[in-house]
């Protein structure tokens, strides 16, 4: 591994390891796909963070190069601040600054601690990430795409200011460069857009994505994976597209927010939708965002239909216009499973293109009875038609019909007349049958 342009930032092993009590677990304050997170002081009492890369892990190691040759080149205040890093042996550390308030899904995911994130703070903590993302994308000397925009990546300092941390996934782009592709497939359930969970693809929009995810969180105090069984949905981004067509965002908002401008919060939940929109084509830039989210002046244009969207009925509401249109309807014919969804915070380090079939399949659940009792009044209303028509001839029903094609192509009907009374009987024998197998499928 060549750091060489570095070293200047490299720290002595038994420095760290003292810092940290010799890594003790008392001292962890986080794990990931990684390794662990260790809070630590130096000798001169600075607090640090350092993230102790697993042993076992390759792909640890590529992004602990990937994060190691940034630490000189970003610098923002709403980015964390790297201090270093450590190679001794088989070990590989890096070194933050501690943020004592921890990460962001610590607090908006804690009924007690959300308490403590009133709108203003919220609001805040918004514009800093947003501010943080317009930094990487058009404002540093590198154009960089983060790929793991996450609460548990937002880190707070002491008065609460947010800091993008873990750029362990982030890809370089070159300045007049869109967009790129990898076979390679990382990241966090229900952040990911969809046309990179499905095709590779990334772009800045790809992170424009995940910032909507994370705003619809912070306003609703909910995780992405969100599921309330009595409204029909299964995630945060159906839920609130739901109720934002409905007009009732009130029901969106975390009930811990007891103050603030409810025309601010509208526009951050209008925001989200606008950055989480199925065409990638059609989401704003950071610096669009960040214009929205600073001015109110800006009229916010109809967002379309989120990725993902989940209607009513818990059937996927896909677009045909979007580029990865037969990969949406791969999933849509594999409606009908009944597995759980599986956690947001479940770090991919495989090829992401099965799994996201199986998170699909999972949020396409069907409703069995409905399908059943839909299957039986379309076969009752049938029979019915076909023995209404049969009314009108002298009540004669065809029953036990042959036809036999004779060598000049005529045909020869043995037909047998049924009496009315029969047929009434035949009708109320059939409905009674059907009645009880719907009271046999309930019970």
């Amino acid at each position: 591994m060549k750091l060489a342009r570095v070293d200047s930032q490299q720290f002595n092993f038994d420095t760290i390891r003292a810092a940290t009590d010799d890594f003790s677990h008392s001292k962890k304050v986080g794990e990931g796909g990684f390794g662990a997170v260790y809070r630590g002081r130096l000798s001169n009492g600075q607090e640090i963070a350092v993230k102790r890369l697993s042993r076992n892990s390759h792909q640890g190691e590529v992004e602990f190069k990937n994060e190691v040759m940034l630490l000189t080149r970003l610098q923002h205040r709403n980015l964390v601040k790297p201090l270093g890093f450590c190679l001794k042996g088989v070990e590989r550390l890096l070194i933050y600054e501690f943020m004592p308030n921890l990460s962001l899904d610590q607090f908006i995911f804690d009924p007690l601690k959300s308490a403590n994130l009133d709108w203003d703070r919220r609001h805040k903590i918004v514009m800093g990430v947003a501010k943080g993302l317009l930094y990487l994308h058009e404002d540093s000397r590198l154009r960089i795409i983060h790929r793991d925009l996450k609460a548990s990546n937002i880190l707070l300092d002491s008065d609460m200011n947010p800091k993008l941390s873990d750029f362990g996934m982030a890809r370089l782009l070159e300045l007049d460069q869109t967009q790129a592709e990898t076979f390679r497939i990382v990241g966090t359930y229900g952040y990911m857009a969809p046309e990179y969970a499905m095709h590779g693809k990334f772009s800045v929009k790809s992170d424009v994505f995940s910032f909507g995810v994370l705003v619809l969180e912070i306003v609703s105090g909910q995780r992405n994976n969100f599921c309330r069984m009595n409204e029909d949905t299964v995630d945060l981004i159906s839920y609130v597209w739901k109720k934002w067509r409905e007009g009732s965002i009130s029901n969106i908002i975390d009930p811990s927010i007891t103050s603030g401008s409810s025309t601010e919060i509208a526009r951050c939940i209008h925001i989200g939708l606008l950055c989480v929109q199925e065409n990638f084509a059609s989401r704003p830039s950071m610096a669009s965002v960040f214009l929205m989210l600073n001015s109110h002046s800006v009229t916010l244009q109809v967002p379309s239909r989120p990725a993902f969207f989940i209607d009513s009925a818990n059937e996927f509401d896909t677009s045909s216009t979007q580029d990865h249109s037969s990969s949406v309807s791969n999933v849509d014919r594999s409606k009908g499973k009944s597995n759980q969804f599986s956690k947001n915070e479940a770090c991919m380090t495989q090829d992401y293109s099965s799994n996201i079939s199986n998170v699909d399949r999972s949020r396409g659940r069907s409703n069995q009875f409905s399908k059943n009792e839909a299957s039986m009044t379309q076969d009752y209303s049938s029979r019915v038609s076909d023995v209404e028509r049969s009314k009108g001839k002298s009540n004669q029903f065809s029953e036990n019909k042959t036809s036999m094609t004779e060598p000049h192509g005529g045909l020869r009907k043995w037909e047998t007349s049924v009496p009315c009374s029969v047929l009434f009987m035949f009708v109320v024998v059939f409905l009674s049958s059907i009645l009880q197998k719907r009271l046999s499928f309930c019970a």
